[in-house]
């Protein structure tokens, strides 16, 4: 029976952990930091869930609905019905293993989130993803103590242990002794997204670099919908990274205005009177873009959370009130904040059907590094969920590999590896790479991209990966770049978080599918490839 090797100790890599756990199988669970420090801690707003405990006869088929509509139908149907129907199962869950969500009796209290109509998203505050790890960290403890779980910390992923190309096993580095380990057996990948593309552009840990996501695809692995960034509409600037002000304010009254002809203007509400503040996140940091151009308005948009209530300020958003003081030194129950759009969260990543499987056998990926769930936009209060439900998926099916007596005999030989001698997290110290990249990246990947802006970058990133003086992290990094330029001047069309100015419109015919990128060892190649036929909701996912 082999081992299942879990990188990253975030929600999707506990979930994982503890679902291998209960089955009674061991894993190692592999961090460079412990969890408490992991990227899940700063979520912020909530978990979907048609719990239906609003009396707004919510439904599993209502969250599905809005889930693909606001991925503007790009997602794998089946896979999104897995993960809305197991969602109001998965929130009791955490309930039951002691996450202290905001309740009412014995039900969670659900509040409104963007792209929704019905109250979905469960919350503690503005701090869940704090709440949800601590319940999820206690519980991995017992397997831990039990010796189901493996702690593998401050150890950074390497590369993957390749057999006749099957995954049989990973490397990692102490980043504290240097020494290098190899591990045998299955890989789960839950490391986050790539926000080393983007160093002090996004709100996500400078930690989550997507320097692993950048090794797989060096050695094979398919990534998918590259192009698709999310860029938060209320964020704030503080030192090296962007601060999330959370969709929750929105979603409890607050509201987003420009000044135009000297007077606020509430243009959301104006334009989209049925969801307003809470439209889909790609919408709201478009048109935020779009005011700020026009020349009767200011360059200034500000949000207005001075008409939410006293109970809601005390009961759900103390948190994010104290965030501003600390960081803006402005009350928001006093007055208006300013915001702009900032880097939130990666849609793409690596390829993976509805069982979180790759193109490489034995190799699994789950959470923000997985490309899956969210197709050309993320809602709000479904990437705790992605990540939960993500996590369980790919550790039951792994379990299901790990048993399997054919794939147990390929990891007696071990094939000699050409990347053994990879990078370790402490050799790099050089990280002009990385504000290069962003300098190059942000010109061509912002809300609004066009042909030439994406082409001038590409040649930049040529330019620097014909050089010489790349460490192999480097070089790897700059390919995921390119390859995220590559798989944006392919779609010929604009979808959900992805506008492109040369070609406005939405095409169903042409780009209705999911764009993939896969390094062949000498040149990255873009393919489209068509989206999974919904079956029928009856089906156990």
């Amino acid at each position: 029976m082999s081992m299942i090797n879990i990188i990253g100790a975030g929600l999707a890599g506990l979930s994982a952990a503890i679902t291998a756990a209960e089955s009674g199988r061991k894993c190692r669970l592999i961090s460079v930091l412990p969890s408490e420090r992991a990227q899940s801690v700063m979520a912020e707003g909530g978990i979907n869930a048609a719990l239906d405990t609003m009396g707004e006869n919510d439904t599993p088929q209502e969250h599905f609905n809005d889930t693909m509509k606001g991925g503007v139908y790009l997602a794998d149907p089946n896979a999104v019905w897995g993960l809305c129907s197991h969602a109001p199962e998965t929130v009791r869950w955490l309930c039951s293993i002691g996450a202290p969500l905001y309740m009412k009796g014995k039900d969670p209290v659900l509040r409104n989130f963007g792209g929704q109509k019905k109250k979905r998203t469960a919350y503690a505050k503005s701090s869940t993803g704090k709440i949800l790890m601590n319940a999820m960290i206690d519980q991995a403890r017992k397997y831990e103590a039990e010796g189901l779980i493996e702690r593998y910390p401050h150890h950074e992923f390497s590369c993957l242990v390749m057999n006749e190309g099957v995954c049989v096993g990973v490397d990692v580095i102490d980043i504290y002794t240097h020494q290098r380990i190899s591990l045998d057996g299955c890989v789960i990948l839950a490391s986050g997204g790539m926000n080393s593309l983007f160093p002090g552009l996004t709100t996500g840990t400078t930690v989550n670099t997507g320097d692993v996501t950048a090794a797989v695809f060096f050695q094979g692995a398919e990534l998918a919908n590259l192009e698709f960034i999310q860029y938060h509409p209320t964020t704030i600037s503080i030192p090296q990274k962007r601060c999330l002000i959370s969709e929750a304010a929105r979603g409890e009254g607050g509201r987003l205005y420009i000044e135009k002809d000297g007077k606020p203007w509430y243009f959301m509400e104006e334009k989209y009177p049925e969801l307003g503040n809470l439209m889909p996140r790609d919408v709201v940091s478009r048109e935020m873009e779009i005011v700020r151009r026009d020349d009767k308005c200011g360059d200034r948009v500000y949000l207005d959370m001075t008409g939410i209530s006293e109970f809601c300020w005390k009961n759900k958003l103390s948190d994010l009130r104290q965030e501003c003081i600390d960081f803006l030194g402005l009350d928001p129950v006093k007055e208006p904040i300013e915001v702009s759009p900032g880097i939130h969260y990666f849609m793409g990543g690596i390829c993976v059907d509805e069982h979180h499987r790759t193109n490489i056998r034995g190799l699994y990926a789950a959470g923000e590094c997985a490309c899956q769930y969210h197709g050309a936009n993320r809602l709000g209060g479904n990437s705790m969920l992605g990540a939960i439900y993500g996590g369980k998926t790919a550790a039951k099916e792994a379990a299901v590999l790990a048993d399997d007596a054919e794939y147990d005999a390929k990891q007696v030989k071990r094939m000699e590896n050409e990347e053994q001698n990879g990078d370790s997290f402490v050799a790099e110290q050089d990280y002009s790479i990385n504000r290069y990249s962003a300098e190059v990246l942000k010109q061509a990947l912002g809300i609004f991209r066009n042909e030439q802006g994406l082409n001038d970058a590409l040649k930049e990133i040529d330019s620097r990966l014909s050089g010489n003086s790349l460490t192999k992290k480097q070089y790897r990094r700059l390919l995921l770049a390119k390859a995220v330029l590559l798989s944006a001047l392919e779609r010929k069309e604009s979808r959900g978080a992805h506008t492109r100015e040369d070609y406005p419109d939405r095409n169903d015919s042409e780009f209705q599918k999911t764009t993939i990128a896969v390094f062949d060892g000498k040149e990255i190649k873009i393919s489209m490839r068509d989206i999974p036929v919904k079956r029928g909701n009856d089906n156990e996912i």
